[in-house]
């Protein structure tokens, strides 16, 4: 593994770092906020990003993509969490999307991913039943009916699920409780009968919703990968979820840091510069090592997918808690550095903070991936 960019990423790094400082920096996600917008997400912004090959990074290049890698996708992804871009990314590409192409079928994958890619079908995945992370259901059940299969059930927190036309949603086939074994997804409609879709506004602005299936009748071949075996499918993408997401954290990480530093070395307090102040230059050093530390975890990470390791899972949860605990120190630091003025809705470095608190707890927080790091390697 190099930490080290080629020339083709730091390319795109440096497009991406262009397009979002410019077209999307974070008065773009306060405009949003303050006009309500439904989506959560500019589709204008979006369809910008789809003509720069965002979307279709990850897949390969018969079903429309890039056959590019995770390692690229993050790189677009650490800048989107630079500027807080709202965009749905990780709900349609990595989630949705990712889902389609871990277990679909062959016609599957002709059929989604390449309006995926090319930004005209939005996808989401509905897998989550309480407040706090789970991975399998409990609760929603698929049962077998005369057209396919019949859904019951409730799911929350689903990202973006408020403005997807699809979604890859869990359920039991078998199995009772927390079970691995028994769980199907099932690709719905998220206009079929049956299916209500309330729209959930989070701290950060952006968009979950919460999803209710009443006799929603599916076909058979909406299952997603092998019946009853929807674990396999799932536990694959929310890993590579996971490590997408500590990507975003790196980069609102890196820009909290750098803002922080900045407004150290311009902020005069007595006649003095406040940076000047030697335990907030402590302070300042201690975010640093934490943040190189945590790049080279998510690097790691990143490139596991790539290179198709066998320590994946292990990776995605050290990556995670890394990059939480991390988002836990920068960010708390960067609103307590600012003093009063970081506590106002008028500086951006509050969005960093709220930004920050959401996604620590996104797809599991650093207790759920330290207790799942050490089960994975034995302890």
């Amino acid at each position: 593994m190099s930490l080290a960019l080629n020339e083709e990423q730091t390319m795109l790094r440096d497009n991406a770092r262009d397009f979002v400082t410019s077209r999307t920096p974070v008065k773009h996600l306060r405009a949003l906020r303050d006009g309500d917008e439904a989506d959560g997400f500019s589709r204008e912004i979006y369809k910008e990003m789809v003509e720069l090959g965002w979307p279709a990074i990850p897949f390969p290049e018969e079903y429309g993509g890039l056959g590019l890698g995770y390692r690229e996708l993050g790189i677009v992804l650490e800048e989107c969490g630079r500027m807080l871009v709202p965009t749905p990314l990780l709900s349609s590409v990595v989630l949705g999307g990712g889902a389609i192409l871990a277990g679909g079928s062959d016609a599957q994958k002709q059929a989604m991913l390449p309006g995926v890619c090319e930004g005209s079908l939005l996808l989401a995945l509905a897998f989550q039943e309480r407040s706090r992370f789970h991975r399998y259901p409990t609760a929603t059940r698929a049962k077998r009916s005369a057209a396919g299969f019949t859904l019951d059930g409730e799911k929350c927190f689903v990202v973006d699920g408020n403005s997807a036309d699809k979604i890859i949603v869990s359920a039991r086939t078998g199995g009772e409780g927390e079970d691995r074994q028994g769980v199907s997804l099932f690709v719905v409609d998220a206009g079929a009968k049956g299916v209500s879709i309330e729209r959930t506004r989070m701290v950060d602005s952006r968009n979950v919703a919460r999803v209710v299936l009443e006799g929603v009748e599916v076909a058979e071949d909406a299952v997603v990968g092998a019946l009853d075996g929807g674990a396999d499918v799932l536990d694959q993408v929310l890993d590579r979820a996971a490590i997408s997401l500590s990507a975003e954290m790196l980069g609102l990480c890196v820009q909290s840091f750098e803002t922080t530093v900045e407004y150290l070395k311009t902020r005069v307090q007595f006649d003095v510069l406040i940076g000047t102040f030697q335990a907030l230059q402590h302070r300042a050093v201690d975010m640093f090592s934490e943040l190189e530390l945590a790049r080279s975890v998510v690097v790691d990470a990143l490139s596991a997918v790539d290179e198709g390791r066998d320590d994946v899972a292990v990776m995605a949860s050290a990556a995670k808690a890394r990059c939480t605990d991390l988002s836990r120190m920068v960010t708390r630091e960067a609103v307590q550095m600012h003093g009063g003025i970081g506590m106002t809705d008028e500086h951006d470095i509050g969005f960093y903070l709220k930004r920050g608190a959401t996604t620590e707890l996104a797809l599991g927080d650093s207790a759920y991936h330290r207790s799942r790091f050490a089960t994975l390697k034995g302890y």
